[in-house]
């Protein structure tokens, strides 16, 4: 492959895939996105089709690519949404169950089993995570139980489970390779993050047969090959850490960087920690940002599992709005909510609080109330979440945030990113390239291949578009804020 002038990031979320090409300086070439199917069948249950995301996937990476001539495509990049559940028979390729998505609360009485038999410290101090429906350990546990004949599938090794990266990886190579990396294994309750390893006893309170189980590869690194690109060529699969791995990940020079907030369907925030982890006593987990040769970075994480899906669910789910853009425009056609809070507790509450039964509340309703004021309420719910995630962040580092960096798609939104700076007191710092999280995945896909030299040229491709700089007082942000708790404190009562 001679002179190769680009990369392609899978970008595989919670309800799209996307498929975009980078070129040498970081710049979009082309982009493809295909919106996918969400299944609901009970209450608190989500599901996804895997075969589905693989077509669709697969639709948007060779649509991305037509355009790009032959031979100029380095590798190929994945990142994924992390904690999506997904099992499929060895031989047929062919998914046993409906994948079972992250924001599904179906375990959640498992989780307070194990809970109540004293098992939590045992998985937060080898796996850094909470025991929460969220992540994909429990998920996998209750189809072994609950789908017939799955078990024995199982334990004859012809039953594999994976994260969306290892399902994307199996179909790109056409069955080759079950792998994934570290900080996507890092996110399924059954990975010590101490050894680097697939841990025994966590396997072995969760039932899982360890031979259903992926390798586990450093981050950056060749992962595959796959002929299925579209025009006749061999490409170079890499994989990045998941969907929800801001820039601290793609900037893997860094030793330690302050928050991060990518918001995107769901909104993490994390804050790079070294080359040690570190257990929080306040909520906020553990968790292996990347892995590059033998070096291993950790993170703190708090975790907003509804930001931009609440847009989405007014578009979708009440009809407020045809396209999320209209969002930002509505918000400001009004000087204030007036009283009106919205609580986005879909698929429960985490960071700080982890109660997997919250659902979403709205308050303050009045005849007066109209669209405008839901969809401000909801955009400001964003920025509430973010506050409380970083409140005990703060708490954690002993020292006050400066300023926030922010990525992912909701950052467009100028309302919220200015609300999000009055509500913290400190700027918000909006990037050039706000697809960030695709953009890391072709970084250290490029790292892999040689695309790029190292991490200070990778540097060198960082632009911020804009600083938000608060513009109210201390007062406004302290009484907003409380009133956001006094609304939480109500939820949470109920």
């Amino acid at each position: 492959m001679a002179n190769p002038k680009y990369i392609i990031a899978l970008d595989q979320g919670t309800t799209s895939c996307r498929a975009i090409v980078f070129d040498h300086e970081g710049v979009i070439i082309h982009t493809a996105q295909q919106e996918f199917t969400q299944f609901f069948p009970e209450s608190g249950w989500v599901e996804h089709d895997a075969e589905e995301i693989w077509r669709v996937q697969l639709e948007v990476m060779q649509r991305a690519v037509r355009q790009v001539p032959d031979g100029e495509i380095a590798a190929i990049g994945i990142t994924n949404q992390r904690e999506t559940a997904v099992v499929w028979d060895r031989v047929t390729g062919k998914p046993l169950h409906p994948a079972i998505v992250w924001q599904c609360r179906r375990t959640s009485e498992m989780c307070r089993t194990l809970k109540e038999q004293g098992l939590e410290p045992l998985f937060r101090e080898k796996t850094g995570l909470v025991l929460d429906p969220y992540f994909s350990g429990t998920k996998l546990k209750w189809m072994l139980d609950e789908v017939p004949g799955l078990r024995e599938k199982a334990e004859r090794g012809e039953a594999l489970f994976g994260t969306i990266d290892s399902w994307l990886i199996w179909r790109l190579t056409e069955g080759r390779e079950h792998v994934t990396d570290v900080s996507n294994a890092s996110r399924t309750l059954m990975y010590n993050i101490h050894k680097l390893e697939w841990d025994e006893e966590s396997l072995s309170v969760l039932g899982v047969p360890p031979q259903m189980l992926p390798e586990v590869r450093p981050s950056s690194g060749i992962f595959g090959y796959t002929e299925l690109l579209g025009n006749g060529g061999r490409f170079r699969l890499r994989e990045r850490p998941g969907i929800s791995r801001p820039p601290c990940s793609g900037r893997v020079a860094s030793a330690r960087d302050w928050p991060r907030a990518p918001t995107a369907p769901v909104s993490f925030i994390l804050k790079n920690t070294g080359e040690q982890p570190v257990l929080s006593q306040n909520g906020l987990l553990t968790t292996v940002a990347w892995q590059i040769g033998d070096k291993v970075h950790y993170a703190l994480e708090g975790s907003v599992f509804i930001a931009g899906a609440v847009i989405q669910w007014l578009r979708d789910g009440l009809g407020l709005i045809g396209d999320s853009s209209e969002s930002e425009a509505l918000a400001l056609s009004i000087p204030d909510t007036v009283g009106v809070y919205f609580v986005p507790a879909f698929a429960g509450l985490g960071t700080p609080y982890w109660e997997p039964n919250a659902r979403g509340m709205i308050t303050g309703l009045s005849r007066s109330t109209g669209k405008a004021h839901l969809v401000r309420a909801a955009l400001e719910a964003i920025a509430y979440q973010t506050r409380d995630v970083l409140e005990v962040m703060q708490q954690e580092a002993g020292r006050r945030l400066t300023e926030l960096r922010v990525d992912g798609g909701a950052v467009k939104n100028g309302f919220l990113m200015q609300f999000q700076a009055d509500l913290l007191g400190v700027p918000v710092v909006r990037p050039q390239v706000t697809e960030t999280t695709a953009l890391g995945a072709a970084m250290l896909a490029g790292l892999a291949v040689g695309f790029w030299s190292g991490p200070p040229e990778i540097e060198q491709l960082k632009g911020f578009d804009r600083s938000f700089v608060p513009e109210q007082d201390e007062a406004y942000r302290e009484s907003k804020y409380a009133d956001w708790k006094r609304t939480l404190a109500y939820q949470l009562r109920g």
